[in-house]
């Protein structure tokens, strides 16, 4: 199945014009006589389960390729689990403990004698035995490192094209790999802005690692092991012409002489691939300067009083309303917002000029649009969002006294995916689960012996923004062009990394020739991101993250989460979730503990130092013990996070932790998705109610088809509306249809499965086109144009399931930068600001208000009216108009608009799947036992 040397290859050159067929040069091995994947230690007893949409196999040959364009063929276990991910959407409210597997994968340790499909030893001390559901990898070494090369053998066989892209995005060198569409540029130049660094730098991350020896040597020599697999069924795959069909498309082999070459890994490979993952998944921070434009603008409105005030309150660093993972009291102060912050330094109004970083362009480097469409979404990075959800039951409130969870990362819809499913058993190392592609070493989310964990996204603010002095060492007068800066009272020059890219076109990607050299400037406090003035003098706004520097860091704490010798309960779990550096939530079940850990590299700030405002450049205000040179600094300690065990439940989707826990950006208030899974898990449990792995998961599915802004913010809409009768014909109708949305559960369902149509259509339609209209009748009024145009900046209006209807933007930087058809949806928007304000208007109580009205002015009436009126406008829209269509989509089509793409990375497509807000990878877990 994995060993594909084909008969047909095809011309480069000619690939809608021509096929031609030539006889395969090497012989597929025979495969090894079938062998049953042992199943060690496996406590869960049949009732782990997990799925990964569209399938494991992400390899396709040219041939394959081809035939999947022009017949619709395709390769086994490309898309085999996209049907059951799907299905669930229709399938969900008559759930049954049996019908679990009929949308999750079995999830048990080892393959049953009968559903071996193939076993390869592509070493003596390891088998490969892959099963007849899923083609899944199930690994086991004699030896550690067996285990270990066995690993990058099977990630190398399942997604070496992936693996590749993401290296070169890791570097900011995508364009010059796989072609020059402007979407691969945006990306690149948007990862080359996180993450710059020259290769010698990514070899200093490999070398400090080594120095800490003990586990981080470990780790080292399992990466290396891992690098000989993948290595050697490159070799393999190449002599024997079976390696993805993507290296002939864009040019690196050619497919009649197969001339060319498939660059083999290294160590700093992997650097740039963790990098991809904790830029993507586990960062947080870095919106201070947004941040200062809205409190200057508010200032500008308002006075500095009021206008201080209007600021917190849109903030909403620590509402008082927002849902928490941690919901027992808990408090864990971190980044709060001082009442007098020392060291802000506010840009000028008007000042802040986005740093250059591109320079020497030629060719298509100038194209803001191309024909083709890039590998990758551009804004994948720049459009970035909180993702993954979970929801953990402790066993005292189970069906059956053990803890139940289900839970999982949204990391969003490729074809192949980012993630792969593997089994790794070897000395020191059992696990099975999802990890990335290129990283696969150890699984990164999924299940031990006796436990499974997953993680979602956290965001706790671990990047500042310092204004930098600018200097000149030659005394002539100071711009902010300046190449130098001040440190500790010298002028130093900035460091210059750059990266030159150069692209021609090819089959893959037609986008003519083109070149350009993508430069950052670096100085002690961090990347350059922007210039300005500050009191009127020249500053460089810098970019500070707590990770830079320390990609591979959390290597550590992965190791550890697959040795059932480090992880046996749930203080050994957390304990190892601390050596993670990124920012994650982190979740763990067993058949007795359900537990929680927050990690990530904390910086200790200055005192007085406000974490969401951009900060002098001096000793005073740096971070405690900080040194640029490694770029460390004094972190909080573990005791420190938000963690807990065995609270009544979890559930998290990127909200607010805990009490005291601060916000790193806006949006994080009184209305969030999270509240979609603690309203479902509340009502399980009301009463002295029992939840289930059904019951479980039917509340997460529930969730993921719910309308976050129907289910929490129509309902005050339409209180304000039926204030009084409502007169106009059009708009009665109107009302009576969301009404009847919102009696049926405010959920974007299909009439049936397949159907292609959703249960009260139109009522969605005006919910979508009425919701960015109302959000800037009610708030712009008040607000005026220049904070109206500085809130978007810093907290985008909308975010649907189409990626459409995002309202206006502001001048020149606007958060409302979408992706469509990826199914996250809700997780940022206004919905707080109109569910805080339109209580205030009904006379409601309301925790941490907005600082003054805005709807209306705060007249009932007055507001009322903008209501009407606005929703008049949007019942009036047709289809067309708000689903214009795109190139996936005829205009007007709703269903199609909010449609999940499984996005190609590779040449093999899939179909649409109806709208679903869900991990991308899910486990349903229940261990019945314990070691």
């Amino acid at each position: 199945m994995h060993r594909r040397p084909h008969a047909l290859r095809l011309l480069a050159a000619g690939l809608s014009a021509a096929l031609l067929i030539t006889p395969a040069l090497t012989a597929t091995p025979a495969p090894a006589a079938p062998v049953v994947a042992a199943a060690p230690g496996d406590y869960c007893g049949g009732r782990c389960l997990d799925i990964l949409p569209p399938g494991e196999n992400g390899n396709a040959t040219l041939a394959e390729i081809v035939l999947n364009r022009m017949f619709g063929s395709r390769p086994a276990h490309t898309d085999d689990q996209l049907g059951p991910y799907a299905d669930l959407a229709a399938g969900y409210q008559g759930l049954t403990e049996t019908q679990l597997r009929s949308f999750f994968n079995d999830a048990s340790f080892g393959v049953p004698a009968d559903q071996v499909a193939s076993t390869s030893k592509p070493r003596s001390d390891v088998t490969i035995v892959r099963d007849k559901a899923a083609g899944i990898p199930h690994i086991t070494g004699t030896t550690r490192q067996g285990t270990e090369f066995g690993a990058g053998y099977a990630a190398a066989q399942d997604r070496l094209w992936v693996m590749d892209l993401f290296r070169h995005v890791g570097r900011g060198g995508l364009s010059g790999f796989a072609g020059g569409a402007a979407a691969n540029r945006q990306l690149e130049q948007s990862f080359w802005q996180a993450a710059p660094y020259t290769e010698d730098e990514l070899q200093r991350q490999i070398d400090a690692l080594a120095g800490r020896g003990g586990r981080a040597q470990q780790a080292l020599d399992d990466a290396k092991a891992y690098l000989d697999g993948i290595n050697q069924y490159i070799g393999e795959a190449y002599g024997g012409r079976y390696f993805p069909g993507e290296y002939d498309l864009t040019g690196h082999i050619d497919p009649i002489t197969n001339q060319g070459s498939i660059e083999p890994f290294k160590l700093t490979d992997l650097v740039a691939l963790a990098s991809v993952v904790g830029a993507l998944f586990g960062s947080g921070g870095g919106g201070e300067l947004a941040s200062a434009q809205v409190k200057s603008a508010a200032e500008a409105r308002y006075g500095k009083d009021t206008g201080d005030a209007v600021w917190r309150s849109l903030r909403e660093a620590d509402d008082a309303e927002a849902v928490q993972t941690l919901h027992e009291g808990q408090s864990f102060p971190y980044a709060q917002v001082p009442d007098s912050p020392r060291g802000a330094a506010l840009p000028d109004p008007g000042s802040v000029v986005p740093e250059r970083m591109v320079y020497d362009a030629t060719g298509s480097a100038g194209q803001r649009t191309t024909a083709a469409p890039g590998v990758l979404p551009g804004g994948l990075l720049s459009a970035r969002h909180g993702m993954s959800n979970a929801l953990l039951v402790s066993g005292s409130r189970t069906d059956d006294g053990h803890p139940v969870a289900v839970f999982g990362p949204q990391t969003g819809y490729f074809a192949p995916q980012l993630l792969m499913l593997e089994e790794l058993q070897g000395p020191g190392i059992s696990a099975r689960g999802a990890a990335f592609a290129g990283l696969s070493f150890y699984v990164q989310l999924g299940r031990g012996q006796d436990y499974a964990w997953s993680a979602t996204s956290a965001g706790q603010d671990i990047t500042d923004t310092y204004a930098v002095p600018l200097c000149t060492t030659d005394g002539s007068p100071v711009t902010t062009a300046a190449g130098s800066y001040l440190w500790h009272g010298q002028c130093v020059p900035f460091d210059r990394l750059e990266r030159k890219n150069a692209w021609s076109p090819t089959t893959g990607d037609s986008t003519p020739a083109g070149s350009y050299t993508l430069v950052m400037y670096r100085s002690n406090y961090g990347l350059v991101t922007a210039r300005g003035t500050v009191g009127g003098a020249p500053v460089a706004f810098t970019s500070l993250r707590s990770t830079y520097r320390h990609e591979a860091d959390s290597i550590i704490g992965f190791q550890e989460l697959n040795d059932p010798g480090a992880v046996h309960d749930a203080a050994s779990f957390q304990k190892a979730a601390q050596d993670i550096n990124y920012t994650f939530n982190w979740f763990y079940a067993d058949s007795r503990d359900i537990a929680y850990y927050n990690s990530g590299s904390n910086p200790v700030r200055a005192p007085g130092v406000d974490a969401g405002l951009p900060v002098r450049a001096e000793p005073a205000y740096e971070w405690a013990d900080f040194q640029p040179a490694g770029n460390t600094a004094r972190y909080t300690p573990p005791a420190e996070h938000p963690q807990s065990v065995n609270q009544d439940y979890y559930i998290s989707w990127n909200n607010k932790q805990a009490a005291s826990y601060t916000a790193a950006g806006f949006g994080n208030g009184s209305v969030h998705r999270g509240n979609l899974l603690d309203d479902r898990v509340k009502a399980l449990l009301k009463n002295g109610g029992k939840a289930s792995r059904v019951s479980l998961t039917q509340a997460m599915e529930s969730a993921a088809l719910a309308d976050l802004r129907a289910e929490d913010v129509l309902p005050e809409l339409l209180r304000v509306i039926r204030s009084a009768p409502v007169t106009d014909p059009a708009t009665a109708t109107a009302v009576q249809q969301l009404e009847a949305w919102l009696a049926h559960g405010a959920q974007r369902r299909e009439t049936s499965a397949g159907s292609h149509a959703y249960t009260d259509a139109t009522a969605i339609r005006t919910m979508d086109a009425w919701w960015p209209l109302v959000a800037e009748g009610t708030m712009r009024p008040g607000l005026g144009d220049q904070l109206f145009s500085a809130l978007t900046g810093a907290l985008q209006i909308n975010e649907s399931p189409s990626g459409g209807q995002t309202g206006p933007g502001g001048a020149g930087s606007s958060a409302n930068e979408s992706i469509p058809h990826r199914g996250s949806a809700f997780q940022y928007g206004w919905w707080s600001y109109m569910d805080k304000d339109l209580r205030t208007v009904l006379g409601e109580p309301v925790a941490n208000p907005l600082a003054r009205p805005f709807c209306g002015g705060g007249d009932l009436s007055a507001c009322r009216t903008v209501l009407l009126d606005t929703l008049k406008r949007a019942a009036a829209q047709t289809p067309a108009q708000v689903y214009p269509g795109d190139g996936d989509c005829p205009a007007g089509d709703q269903w199609c608009a909010d449609s999940i793409i499984q996005r190609p990375l590779g040449g093999v497509t899939d179909p649409k799947a109806t709208w679903q807000n869900r991990p991308t990878y899910q486990q349903v877990v229940q261990f019945s036992a314990h070691r």
